[in-house]
């Protein structure tokens, strides 16, 4: 009896294994959720530790605002300052007028894990959240060039990511400029602040689009200086393009109208060509 035991707690063994190991794992995955969540959705904005971008810094941010409020607004931002709550509209205020999205499935529970996870982060000499660091210098041409190169899709990135010209067009690439999936970057300056916002946002951009596309495939530090290196001169030297979309309609609208003035040239000498024995037929039965 005593060996009919032992043999089923050894065939049991292995499942007993199996199950802890998936208990540990799922404990890590768990664990690195709030991580993955903050990298996906809130770090384009937002750093822990490395300052001001479009959102404020997080790193202790519980010292700041109660937590009971913070889980509020994360769940609807919208909702506190369509209610006219004095610190949701302050933050708009420091944020230029930008409303803060409201982050997607986000729940009261992974609110929790998040500022759990943010508290973590702000106690570490230097989050992995920090951000990249932005110099203030003005940048060597040799990096201007560089970035071109990279944008044009001339040098591959590094980690096999999609040039930008692919979706993207300025105002110095000529009339038909690049890709029309994602804006117009002619301005993008502008639109996000500065250096320093243009630069974090390419840390972890936060559209659907850019989130598929660089996963995986995450720009580098040094081409992501390079980038702004070739953006911000076009900050300065050029007017948003208004006309590009206008003459690429344009030049398609021209090439159609010529190809059916072709055509009908063409289909008009070929009904000729019929009608012509046709006539000449009727005209000898007259006769």
């Amino acid at each position: 009896m005593r060996a009919n035991r032992a043999q089923g707690i050894r065939r049991r063994f292995p499942a007993v294994l199996a199950g802890l190991g998936v208990l540990c794992f799922a404990g890590r995955v768990e664990a690195q959720q709030p991580a993955d969540y903050f990298r996906q959705n809130c770090m384009s904005c937002h750093t822990i530790g490395g300052g001001r971008v479009t959102g404020p810094d997080l790193k202790d941010v519980e010292q700041r605002k109660e937590r009971a409020w913070l889980i509020k607004f994360l769940q609807n931002p919208k909702a506190l300052l369509d209610a006219g709550d004095p610190y949701a509209l302050q933050l708009q205020q420091e944020a230029r007028g930008v409303v803060m999205p409201t982050p997607p499935q986000i729940t009261a529970d992974l609110a929790q894990a998040l500022l759990d996870f943010i508290a973590a982060e702000s106690k570490l000499p230097k989050s992995q959240f920090a951000g990249v660091a932005i110099p203030d210098r003005p940048f060597a041409p040799f990096e201007v060039v560089r970035g071109r190169e990279l944008f044009l899709g001339l040098r591959p990135l590094e980690n096999r990511g999609p040039s930008c010209v692919g979706c993207h067009t300025l105002g110095t690439l000529g009339q038909l400029g690049g890709g029309r999936l994602g804006p117009d970057l002619t301005r993008v300056y502008e639109r996000l602040g500065g250096r320093k916002e243009v630069g974090t946002w390419l840390v972890a951009p936060a559209t659907p689009t850019m989130q598929a596309l660089f996963r995986r495939n995450a720009l580098t530090q040094e081409e992501i200086l390079t980038l702004l290196a070739y953006l911000e001169p076009v900050q300065k030297s050029q007017p948003a393009d208004q006309t590009s979309l206008l003459t690429f309609f344009l030049i398609g609208f021209a090439g159609m109208v010529a190809g059916l003035v072709a055509l009908q040239a063409a289909w008009r000498e070929r009904f000729r060509a019929v009608r012509r024995p046709l006539v000449a037929g009727q005209k000898r039965g007259e006769s």
